[in-house]
């Protein structure tokens, strides 16, 4: 079949949905691909780059409609487009069903059948097809980068003999996947980062990349990241007022905010309220990601970058991909080819709509002239659920006493039993054993006791250090050895020779072990 790609009519748009790499891919399943004229000059894809790769190139976006069997795109069909889709055509494209009745409708009418990027299901087999995540990394990196131009300092701080620079502070709000490029972005460019997010469980993913993650001093029981594949869910009213308390400390310190909350199918929660921008130092710079949806800052113009009275320098713009073209045409394609893979089952150039498929099902909006969205749940849980963890039940002041006195009692027990019968075998070993032994032998005893006791109060973690250094202390009896290197007999000269060296080993290296280990417990 012909896969055919337009050149997007969005204003100011970028991308592609087929370079001359990923159509090489395609071919090999069977299919030829012809391109619009032009289609990839904005991401620095040439014609000639296309018909090298084997791509027939159309002059007008007329005759690619009407070439295609496949249709892919970036950004969802405008009227003219819509009405060039005709029956058995299936387009491939982002396409906001939840808001694109009309679309829909029109799809519906023509016969086409439209899979929606947005739509592919969050389960590890579509990760391949997850146009959303690619396109939200571009966006998470490329904030970071727009609020470096737009703010005077460097991210690192610097001392020089001009004079000291500190770190800028950056918090970013929303720990997805634009979250976390973000944050790695800031991080690696020398910021002091912070984080914030509604789903707890993401803290570790965040102080992995080396920022901090903001913990509020409330309870609540946050609705489990597997029941909204992996997006954070609406909070209680109380939740969200300790939240924006917690950001009203953070307004004054932090230098840059990026916001990145989003909840599907909803207007974008306000987290960054107008005090909160008040209180920001001049030159600042808020980057709101979240502004197509409404923003989480509602001073965010859409698609502007604002300055306001006090000096606070607020981003909006909705083509964060676009503004990095290549590479989003790039990641996109390959999400599309991806798609065309399983559509491909057999690569013999002929597309299976198989709606069984879960991925498939899922990305499907229009089918045979019926609307098939809102598709039904995966059969697989797009995330694991995490275990319920098991509700300890909380000790009165007395249960507490009862306890600790019950444990008391039964380690005192078990401390005169072993000493009573300790006691009794050496007793029992003096009876019959030589005076001088007996002398040896209880300090023996005492020291195997001591030794026990020492580290059996070490935490497990510090064994192996505690090994070795005891390895090192322990050779003094190097002594020994080179009190008889100076013997008169080669024969004993050689043995304490050998003993020096294998005690020498056991020294030094039994401190350099433990050097190392503790290293581990410090922080760099």
């Amino acid at each position: 079949m012909k896969i055919g790609a337009p050149k997007e009519t969005f204003e100011g748009e970028a991308r592609v949905a087929m370079t001359p790499e990923s159509a090489l891919q395609i071919q090999k399943l069977g299919h030829t691909c012809v391109i619009e004229t032009g289609a990839g000059a904005m991401a620095g894809f040439s014609d000639k780059a296309y018909k090298d790769a084997g791509v027939e190139v159309v002059k007008t976006a007329a005759a690619l409609w009407k070439a295609a069997d496949v249709v892919v795109k970036v950004r969802q069909p405008d009227a003219t487009e819509s009405k060039r889709l005709r029956e058995g055509q299936t387009l491939i494209s982002f396409f906001n069903p939840a808001a694109n009745e009309a679309g829909m409708e029109a799809a519906k009418k023509a016969g086409a059948r439209v899979i929606a990027m947005e739509m592919v299901p969050r389960i590890s087999r579509a990760q391949k097809m997850d146009a959303l995540s690619s396109m939200a990394n571009i966006a998470g990196y490329r904030a970071v980068i727009e609020a470096g131009n737009n703010f005077g300092r460097f991210f690192t701080g610097q001392v020089t003999a001009a004079g000291k620079v500190p770190p800028a502070k950056v918090l970013v709000v929303g720990a997805g996947v634009a979250g976390l490029a973000a944050i790695g972005t800031a991080t690696s460019l020398g910021a002091i980062t912070y984080a914030f997010d509604v789903r707890p469980e993401v803290a570790e993913q965040v102080e992995s990349m080396g920022a901090e993650f903001v913990f509020l001093d409330f309870e609540e029981e946050q609705a489990d990241g597997s029941t909204s594949g992996g997006y954070a869910s609406v909070s209680s009213p109380e939740f969200r007022e300790a939240q924006l308390a917690k950001f009203r400390e953070l307004a004054p310190e932090v230098d840059i905010v990026i916001t990145t909350a989003l909840i599907p199918n909803r207007e974008a929660p306000e987290l960054w309220t107008e005090d909160m921008v008040a209180a920001m130092k001049p030159g600042s710079v808020i980057v709101d990601l979240a502004a197509e949806k409404g923003g989480n800052c509602k001073l965010t113009v859409m698609d502007e970058k604002i300055v306001t009275d006090n000096g606070v320098t607020i981003i909006g713009y909705t083509d964060f991909p676009s503004r990095m073209g290549a590479q989003a045409s790039t990641l996109y394609s390959n999400n599309i080819r991806h798609m065309l893979f399983d559509l491909t089952p057999e690569k013999d150039g002929v597309i299976n709509h198989n709606m069984e498929d879960d991925v498939i099902r899922g990305a499907t909006v229009t089918f045979d002239n019926e609307i098939t969205f809102p598709p039904p749940p995966p059969k697989i849980a797009a995330i694991a659920a995490a275990p319920k963890k098991a509700k300890v039940p909380e000790l009165t002041h007395e249960e507490k006493s009862a306890k600790e006195v019950a444990e008391f009692k039964q380690q005192t027990k078990t401390q005169v039993t072993l000493l009573v019968v300790g006691a009794v075998l050496l007793l029992g070993v003096g009876l019959v054993a030589p005076a001088s032994f007996m002398q040896h032998f209880i300090v023996f005893v005492l020291a195997v006791f001591v030794g026990f006791q020492v580290i059996w109060g070490v935490a497990h973690s510090l064994h192996t250090p505690l090994m070795a250094v005891t390895n090192a202390i322990s050779s003094i009896i190097i002594l020994g050895a080179l009190m008889q290197i100076g013997s008169g007999s080669f024969l004993v000269i050689l043995l304490a020779a050998l003993a020096v060296f294998m005690t020498g080993i056991n020294i030094f290296g039994g401190f350099l072990v433990t050097r190392r280990m503790l290293a581990m417990f410090q922080k760099s």
